[in-house]
């Protein structure tokens, strides 16, 4: 597998500073050799990017997008729980994806697909992982779309 910076460059991603908890929680943790990363908004330059309910005011085509900067900002998280030494990420073990979703809303697979995407372009092979998508009534910010993932890591 290339480096994952390469990867990133390749593929003209900047990764960007991981937000900051906005409650009582930290934004990630290391338990043996797992990184979880806490949920993750489709935020970019301190901003929510897509706003409101998959399939309302956000279109499932918008919450992918959404959900894959999710995935860009989980990146970015284990970047800085690892010190920026991503040579250290051996695998994306599990995602989970939450939808903002309007009643009847039913294609939330569809939507997190955008986050799984990304991880196997990312990290090829690696990036597979086993997943959730789960529909919900609202999200912190209104947004259309949290991740949160879990990473095989080397010690």
């Amino acid at each position: 597998m290339p480096a994952i910076s390469q990867r990133l460059l390749d593929l003209g991603i900047t990764l960007p500073q991981p937000a900051a908890p906005v409650a009582d929680y930290v934004p990630f943790t290391v338990a043996g050799n797992l990184l979880f990363i806490s949920g993750q908004l489709p935020l970019a330059d301190g901003r929510l990017v897509h706003a409101g309910q998959v399939g309302a005011e956000c279109t499932p085509r918008d919450a992918r997008a959404a959900a894959r900067l999710c995935a860009i900002n989980c990146i970015a998280q284990a970047a800085r729980a690892l010190d920026d030494d991503m040579t250290r990420i051996v695998s994306v073990v599990k995602l989970t994806g939450y939808v903002n979703a309007a009643p009847g809303f039913a294609d939330h697979p569809k939507v997190v697909d955008g986050a799984s995407s990304l991880m196997a372009e990312v990290f090829g092979e690696a990036g597979r992982h086993a997943r959730a998508a789960v529909g919900c009534s609202s999200l912190p910010l209104n947004a259309p779309v949290e991740l949160e993932a879990i990473f095989h890591v080397m010690t």
